[in-house]
């Protein structure tokens, strides 16, 4: 592997602002455990606050991560039977749209529940901290509206699919 190889691509805003806000739910999740670990095994009593905070931050850092995924082309994709039709790009170009399509309906639907859930949350509490509970299913809703919006345009401008992976396979 030479030099050339490891240089990586510069970030875009959205994955600098992506990668911060990641980074930030870890650590304080990471904070928030280790003084409740301490307090509990060196003092005998802990934080309760810190466990519903990090179910929390956990719920918000998956949905970021998936969010963050989708454009730099991350999720799980199965591509060997679509790279079959790339010498026929019209066979190609349609196959391409029926996925996208997938996907946003597979976004109409987790979003759609999503909404649902923070409304049914909306006028409850946690027990502890006393946010909102529509805050636990929030993320879900923005990362299927987030990841429908980038599949629609997707659609739009006609963008091929990305069949050559650059995250290594084991």
């Amino acid at each position: 592997m030479n030099d050339e190889t490891l240089v990586e691509a510069p970030k875009s805003r959205f994955q600098r602002i992506s990668n911060g806000l990641l980074a930030s739910c870890l650590g304080v999740m990471a904070l928030a455990v280790f003084v409740n670990v301490v307090l509990r095994y060196g003092f005998g009593s802990g934080l309760p606050a810190s466990e519903e905070l990090s179910r929390l931050l956990f719920v918000w850092m998956v949905f970021i991560g998936a969010t963050a995924a989708y454009p730099a082309g991350e999720h799980m994709a199965f591509t060997s039977l679509v790279g079959l039709l790339k010498n026929r790009p019209a066979l190609f170009l349609g196959m391409t749209i029926f996925i996208r399509l997938l996907v946003l309906l597979a976004c109409v639907l987790i979003g759609w529940g999503a909404w649902q859930q923070v409304g049914v949350g909306y006028g409850s509490q946690s027990v502890v901290l006393g946010y909102s509970t529509a805050l636990l299913p929030l993320p879900a809703f923005l990362c299927a509206t987030a990841i429908g919006l980038m599949a629609l345009f997707e659609i739009i401008r006609r963008t091929p699919l990305d069949l050559g992976h650059t995250v290594e396979v084991e």
